[in-house]
């Protein structure tokens, strides 16, 4: 022992040979100068530390040695003892008559099996120790064996002892468990029980949500449950193949569980509670705020629509188990008839409930999309009323041109496009209100408003266009009135200086332009009034003063030109005298005198032609006289 101490104190003590050793290395690498004198100390005190656990082991084998025929024997005597006082136990002991007394003998089962390991591991050692023995003591080591193999043989009769009883312990704790189970099982269907006979419903739809999830703890519970009660079940048959003592106990049991079982079970498929809820659901007449919550609630009720559809054959079960119940005249079987009956009625009112609220879901969202459809087309047409209420008439001619090409094209969009949108539109009204739709008045109401909103909008258009015109015809008669007025200030600065140039036919067309001016402005004053009025008065009475004097201007000239063509037919006929004079005068030198009759009367006869055109010409010589 004092050996032990010591070898104990010497491994406690290495820590600190590492910790010197690390204090060393540290030492020497903060100053390097003294590595000299650190490393050959922490050498010597490693070889001294080495030969210090060399001689400790070698002393504790020699003590050992000493030691182990003493340990040996000593050994193999308390596992004599042992064995002993196991058979002894192993004898007189009770294997158990209950499940709690059965289970305390099991656990002191399990620890003689565990100590029975430990022996046999222990007699391995002891078997491997004899060798050293033998070279010890060879005198002793027959005796030693033969007292080592008795002892050995005795643990291994012990073996087969110790497997019979664990095997008798097994069986009877298999069947006092067995009994427990379906006691405890019995009894926890006894106490949930109640729960599925109550006939409270909720008189809110807050209560029944706090049923339903009362209802559904319960169903989750059981259906979690369910596997434990055939486990059970499981265990006694097998307890009854093994052909166990208590068989017919057994079976009555298990009948008696599973007729417990069965009716807890149906008691809770019944779910009353479930029923009476869903039935609050489809009498909900809420409607969707817009088209995407209706659509939620479409969704919400689809869900739910599955959700009792999926009951359809679990209701199917329910009645075929409930009239199995009554069939077999089981406990409470009037009370599974009627609930199985009230829940069929209730189904069914449910099925038909749902079917109202989808149709009413169903027109809602219709409705919000006829609406959507319709708001989105008043909208369009209130876009299209700001164009076409535009007051905008134009700056000048071309402008207003300009405006009028845009109006036109846009009320041919916009009646291609709405046309369409707007019968559309009104087929879908015509539709809802034909199949009876129920709030097909507020259909015809939507339907009136947006024919409506489309006829004021053609109106309005119309109205532009006709604002446009009156605007292009007051532009035109101002562009009008400055291009006359352009053309009779170049007619003025054009007429020319010479007397032999005319433009009577430019004149003629300008006059009809002012014609045509004059006209308009009568138009056009009945149609305006105030400022607008004034200003056509005016621009007609420039271009009226601009034509008087260019007609007085053209007068004045057309004397001029008169004048001058008196003149010019003057100097005409002056020249044309004059010329004839001198080829009559050149004609009348070159004639021969006549040599006889003959030739004096071709010559008196030329001389009558002469005379004739004389007096011909006489008229001209008087009027240039």
């Amino acid at each position: 022992m004092r050996h032990q101490a010591f070898q104990s104190e010497l491994q406690s003590n290495r820590e600190r040979l590492e910790q010197l050793r690390h204090a060393a290395v540290k030492l020497a690498e903060e100053k390097p100068e003294f590595l000299g004198t650190i490393d050959p100390q922490i050498a010597d005190l490693s070889v001294q530390w080495e030969q210090l656990e060399k001689t400790t082991e070698e002393k504790g084998q020699k003590l050992f040695d000493a030691n182990r025929q003493q340990l040996y024997v000593q050994s193999i005597s308390d596992m004599k003892e042992w064995a002993e006082q196991l058979q002894q136990q192993m004898t007189s002991e009770d294997t158990g008559q209950d499940l709690t007394t059965v289970n305390v003998a099991m656990q002191r089962q399990q620890l003689i099996e565990s100590e029975m390991v430990k022996r046999a591991a222990q007699m391995d050692s002891l078997q491997q120790m004899e060798p050293q023995l033998e070279e010890m003591h060879p005198e002793e080591v027959e005796a030693i064996k033969a007292h080592r193999l008795a002892v050995q043989e005795q643990l291994q009769r012990l073996q087969a002892p110790l497997g019979d009883r664990r095997r008798q312990l097994e069986r009877k704790k298999r069947a006092y468990q067995f009994l427990r189970d379906v006691e405890d099982e019995k009894l926890w269907c006894a106490e949930r029980l109640p729960l599925t006979q109550a006939h409270e419903l909720g008189e809110s739809l807050f209560d029944c949500h706090r049923l339903q999830k009362k209802m559904q703890s319960l169903r989750n519970e059981i259906e979690n449950h369910e596997p434990w009660i055939e486990q059970i079940c499981r265990n006694g048959r097998e307890l009854i193949d093994e052909g166990h003592e208590n068989s017919a106990e057994f079976e009555q049991k298990i009948k008696e569980l599973m007729r417990t079982w069965q009716y807890f079970a149906l008691e809770v498929a019944q779910i009353p509670f479930f029923v009476a809820l869903m039935k609050y659901f489809p009498l909900q007449d809420e409607r969707g705020k817009d088209e995407f919550s209706t659509e939620n609630q479409i969704k919400k009720h689809e869900r739910l629509q599955q959700d009792i559809n999926q009951y359809a054959d679990t209701i199917r079960n329910l009645s075929a188990q409930a009239q199995k119940f009554v069939d077999e005249k089981r406990p409470l079987w009037e009370q599974v008839s009627v609930r199985q009956a009230q829940i069929e009625k209730l189904y069914a009112g449910l099925q038909d409930l749902c079917k109202e609220r989808r149709k009413r879901l169903d027109e809602t969202l219709q409705l919000y999309e006829l609406h959507r459809e319709i708001d989105d087309l008043l909208q369009w047409i209130a876009d299209k009323e700001v164009v076409a209420g535009s007051q905008e008439a134009g700056q000048d001619y071309e402008h207003v041109q300009m405006l009028i090409e845009r109006a036109q094209q846009f009320a041919r969009d916009t009646e291609i496009i709405g046309s369409d949108r707007v019968a559309n539109a009104n087929d879908a009204c015509d539709q809802l209100i034909a199949v009876g739709h129920s709030d097909a008045p507020t259909v015809a109401l939507w339907k009136d408003s947006l024919n409506e909103a489309w006829g004021n909008l053609l109106e309005l258009m119309d109205t532009r266009m006709q604002m446009l015109e009156a605007s292009r015809m007051l532009h035109k008669f101002f562009h009008d009135c400055r291009d006359c007025l352009s053309r009779i200030l170049e007619k003025n600065h054009a007429i020319p200086e010479d007397l032999g140039r005319d433009s009577s036919s430019d004149i003629e067309a300008i006059g009809q332009q002012v014609a045509q001016i004059e006209h308009d402005a009568v138009q056009l004053r009945d149609a305006y009034a105030g400022d607008r009025a004034i200003e056509i008065g005016a621009r007609e009475a420039e271009v009226q003063k601009a034509w008087r004097q260019l007609r007085a201007m053209c007068d004045a000239r057309s004397v001029r030109l008169g004048d001058t063509s008196d003149l010019f037919r003057f100097m005409n006929m002056v020249r044309d005298l004059l010329l004839w004079m001198d080829e009559v005068r050149r004609e009348m030198s070159s004639q021969e005198r006549p040599r006889d009759v003959s030739g004096v009367e071709l010559l008196m006869n030329n001389h009558q032609s002469l005379k004739a055109e004389i007096d011909a010409r006489e008229e001209n010589f008087n009027a240039c006289i």
